[in-house]
């Protein structure tokens, strides 16, 4: 088959793949989307609890290996949007000194500051229509109890990228955590970003078009020109743009750099697929007397000076939705009797650069692709997140409430980063600051893989961020070819 051309192609449509077309398009260059996946359905079918939680029917059925040869299937999601449409909706900057190194939690050191990423948050927020949402009764009786009777746990608003009148909309308004808007009452990548580009004719989605193998120039294979889906098809351009997640864009470097042997000679290639990052991630359920009848409770983000790397948030969870996560020893009856008197939260810890912690591609092979990752290599983060999670749960019995916990496994993936990080050197990264692969031309990555520090806090609008400001540079390269590296070099001088 002739190669169809264009001046970008980007691999997946979620955070990082959405906001880097939407700076291509809008700079001018003729884009290609592919999506491995399709359009989800806005027949009400993405708020059944029954289709989504109890079926699975939408999360990808690929299996993996872990560490120890186990198989296992990580919840991931195929489909237009990707991940972004079915978030949380919390969308929260990093701080200022989550961008430095932190070598006591083990954590690595971004190549820029937050200062470069800040114009970029502006935007994403804007696009993705950001809001505080007040708190509702019985969450604002909970944090009053909790800081009347335990120090330290200070609540912050949580930025949300929910529509301003969804509370008028129920069901929405109640499975939008885990769930997809049928109504488009959720900022997210589609919604807020390609659908501004459709009416624009440099502008091309493709949906259920997976991308196999990279192509490079021949000859020259540290010169990235194109791309070949599984069905054949190939499309050729000079700027490629990697964002197929954290757990796929590695293996489609990997494959890359093993096929054309620059796995042996490309300083970077030995990071590929390492550092992995997923949070410690545990869900808490605490139960008081009175029923439970906040709709949107997903408003409020909690932390404690005594647990830098942590952070809880309440679940936005209506009863139905906690009742899935009772003890399934229990009848259904007494699990909703329960939970309508329970208040779900979230916790999560940022976890540290481990090597040893990896995204490996074995498909020369044809073996599953292997996740390795354990939390004992994170020593500090696991210490944290035992202690966050052991106090939070002594404050609220404070309060009145029992809770309990569960753990969220390694099939938990929704917050998987850092298995391509970026830093200043090849020498321990894979992309530079501008989102180019360190010795390789016309080759990028906007997508989460890039993160050298996962943070306490949900990492979508960072991606985000991180995917505007790669399509700018790779739009204004392209315009005026001269403009990056005088643009790189202001920065770098203003950092040092």
């Amino acid at each position: 088959m002739s190669s169809q051309q264009y001046d970008a192609i980007v691999v997946g449509s979620g955070a990082g793949g959405a906001a880097a077309a939407y700076k291509l398009t809008l700079g001018g260059l003729r884009v290609v989307l592919l999506e491995k996946g399709d359009h989800l359905p806005t027949d009400g079918s993405t708020l059944d609890i029954q289709r989504v939680v109890h079926q699975g029917e939408f999360l990808s059925r690929e299996a993996w290996l872990d560490g120890s040869g186990r198989r296992i299937v990580p919840e991931e999601h195929f489909n237009v949007g990707g991940k972004t449409k079915w978030y949380g909706a919390a969308l929260l900057r990093f701080g200022e000194h989550e961008f430095a190194p932190d070598p006591a939690h083990g954590c690595r050191g971004w190549p820029l500051a937050l200062r470069d990423l800040a114009p970029y948050y502006d935007e994403a927020e804007r696009l993705l229509g950001v809001r505080f949402i007040a708190n509702e009764p019985d969450l604002a009786r909970i944090l009053a109890r909790l800081q009347r009777h335990s120090s330290g746990w200070q609540p912050q608003p949580m930025p949300m990228g929910l529509a301003a009148d969804i509370t008028a909309h129920g069901t929405e308004a109640s499975h939008f955590d885990g769930f997809a808007s049928a109504a488009d009452l959720k900022g997210e990548a589609e919604r807020s970003l390609l659908s501004q580009l459709r009416s624009h004719g440099n502008f091309t989605l493709l949906v259920n078009a997976e991308v196999a193998a990279l192509l490079g120039s021949p000859g020259a294979p540290t010169t990235v020109t194109g791309v070949r889906l599984t069905d054949g098809r190939s499309f050729s351009a000079p700027h490629v743009f990697l964002a197929a997640g954290a757990l796929h864009s590695p293996r489609l470097l990997s494959s890359y750099l093993r096929g054309t042997g620059l796995d042996r000679t490309l300083p970077a290639a030995m990071h590929v697929g390492r550092n992995l990052k997923l949070h410690l991630l545990t869900a808490m359920i605490s139960l008081s007397l009175g029923v439970k009848t906040d709709l949107i409770r997903k408003t409020t983000l909690l932390v404690n000076g005594r647990f830098p790397h942590s952070s809880v948030q309440p679940l936005g969870f209506d009863d139905e939705l906690i009742a899935t996560l009772m003890p399934r020893a229990l009848p259904v009856t007494a699990r909703r009797l329960i939970s309508r008197r329970a208040y779900g939260f979230f916790l999560q810890t940022e976890d540290g650069s481990d090597p040893r912690n990896r995204v490996q591609d074995q498909s020369a092979s044809g073996s599953l692709p292997i996740l390795d990752y354990d939390e004992r290599r994170l020593v500090p983060a696991a210490r944290e997140h035992h202690a966050f999670t052991r106090a939070l749960q002594l404050a609220l019995a404070r309060t009145g409430m029992v809770s309990f916990t569960r753990r969220i496994g390694l099939n938990g993936t929704a917050h998987a980063c850092g298995s391509l990080i970026c830093g200043s050197s090849a020498a321990d990264s894979v992309v530079d600051r501008d989102a180019r692969v360190h010795g390789m031309q016309g080759l990028y990555v906007v997508d989460g893989s890039v993160l050298p520090r996962s943070s306490r806090v949900n990492p979508s609008l960072t991606i985000y961020a991180w995917g505007l400001r790669a399509g700018q540079l790779a739009a204004r390269q392209f315009l005026e070819p001269s403009w990056t590296a005088k643009q790189t070099a202001s920065e770098a001088g203003c950092a040092a």
